[in-house]
């Protein structure tokens, strides 16, 4: 018998995995390794120490919660050492598949002799709907589990290059990878593209899901900020982002609404979103990393969807 280990994108995954009654132990993979910078050395002292510097100036995580969950889950993590079959639960969405690049980087230095496999859910029906784990029956869990892709060497070894180039300082060389064909991983090429469009464009400064979010609130006229938040994630494309980074994103775009109750954007909010002038000079900021690049370095051109460096 193999001994089991199922590494899970998130604790109401978990909760799910758990009524599957599978074989093996769990653990769960608590980051958002899509925002904020990040180091290559996944599970270093640097790599934790940079994380927790970023979650507690931006979303208030205080050192015990960080301890009690992230590092704790983490430790086991490294604890599990006996397992020689582990099974990666992730989603299509891009917060899915930056942490899925960072935990199989990590098995690839610390669990060499492991065989690792890949449930990963999307396209799951006739529609044009993607899916998460957590949307899809119990029945269509097994499935996808029956089915599993069992990663070789060359996957293993592509997905740890395209953690590397994603904590580079130049996202410009994560762009010229063209070779997803190749390698077991259906999502990663829209993941990638997601990334790109997270640059801010020539155009007027916003990244594309910064111009989303006054498009939505143009469109849709959401009566509060509560529907408006219902509205984006429901909007959001392949992003798989949550409510409180909504919350900081609507944060830095503040000023371009002169309300949110219900939500209306300001005359300079609207110049803005028809491409009149420019938010660059006003949101930009030294300090914001998109995985190991500055993103007020590089500019996002939306008619040839390429990356300049500044």
């Amino acid at each position: 018998m193999s001994s089991l280990l199922h590494i899970t994108n998130g604790d109401s995954f978990t909760a799910k995995l758990k009524s599957l009654d599978l074989k093996g132990d769990i653990i769960t993979w608590r980051e958002m390794l899509c925002e904020g910078k990040t180091l290559t050395n996944v599970g270093s002292e640097n790599f934790w120490k940079t994380r927790f510097d970023f979650l507690h100036k931006n979303y208030k995580v205080s050192k015990s919660s960080f301890i009690e969950k992230t590092l704790k889950e983490y430790r086991s993590l490294c604890n599990h050492k006996q397992q020689d079959e582990i099974v990666l639960w992730f989603e299509y969405d891009l917060f899915c598949q930056i942490n899925m690049l960072a935990v199989i980087s990590w098995l690839k230095t610390h669990r060499k002799y492991a065989q690792v496999s890949l449930v990963c859910s999307g396209n799951e029906d006739e529609t044009d709907k993607l899916y998460g784990l957590s949307e899809l029956t119990s029945g269509q869990l097994l499935k996808l589990y029956e089915n599993k892709t069992i990663l070789g060497q060359d996957d293993i070894e592509y997905a740890d290059y395209v953690w590397q180039l994603y904590c580079s300082d130049n996202p410009i060389r994560m762009e010229n990878l063209s070779d997803f064909d190749n390698y077991q991983f259906e999502y990663l090429s829209g993941a990638v593209d997601a990334h790109m469009r997270r640059f801010p464009t020539i155009r007027n400064g916003l990244n594309e899901m910064e111009n989303n979010l006054l498009r939505l609130a143009v469109d849709k006229k959401p009566k509060d900020k509560k529907e408006f938040l219902g509205t984006i994630l429901q909007n959001q494309g392949i992003l798989g982002f949550g409510d409180s980074q909504y919350e900081r994103a609507l944060g830095r775009l503040k000023p371009l609404f002169t309300a949110f109750d219900p939500v209306r954007l300001s005359r300079k909010g609207k110049a803005i979103l028809e491409g009149k002038t420019s938010y660059y000079s006003c949101i930009q900021d030294n300090d914001v990393y998109l995985g190991g690049a500055l993103k007020y370095n590089f500019l996002y051109n939306t008619t040839n969807d390429r990356i300049l460096k500044l």
